[in-house]
Order: C-alpha cells, then structure tokens, then sequence
C-alpha cells in the first residue's frame, strides 16, 4: 500500500492552527478509492478528506464546537475563515 503525503496543506492550514500527525493504515480499497478521488478532483487531498471526514463524524455523533464547524465547512467547500 502506498504511503499517505505527510505534508502540511497550506489551503487548510493557518498559522494559529496546531498540527498533530499520526498515522494510521487504511484498507486498501479506502486507499484505492481516496486516490481515484484526489486523482478527479485536484482540489482536494488525502489531508482534506479526512479533516472532513472526521469533523463531520463527530459532528454527526453531536459533538458542537465552532472551531469544528469552521473546519467541516471550510474543507467541504474550500473556505477560509479568520476570527
């Protein structure tokens, strides 16, 4: 399995915002179709996706918090948002 980019996203990233990697192995065919995925879609990246995928996770699971929010919509739809 091909390893995940662990470089920071400029797009997403601001400089008040605190980093944490940590890696994690991913089934194949996740690994497959989230390559598929930045391959047709180049605005997107593997670090994008999971920030939106967790945020609306834990979202979903009714965990509020507005930094949380601020990250869910500003991957989902390519915002910046300044305080």
């Amino acid at each position: 399995m091909q390893e995940l980019n662990y470089e920071k996203n400029s797009k997403v990233l601001s400089h008040k915002d605190e980093v944490i990697s940590f890696k994690c192995e991913l089934q194949e065919n996740l690994q497959k179709a989230m390559k598929e995925f930045v391959e047709q879609h180049p605005n997107w990246d593997q670090y994008r996706i999971l920030q939106a995928a967790i945020a609306g996770f834990l979202m979903q699971k009714g965990f509020q918090n507005r930094d949380l929010t601020r990250l869910y919509i500003g991957n989902m739809f390519s915002m910046s948002f300044e305080d």
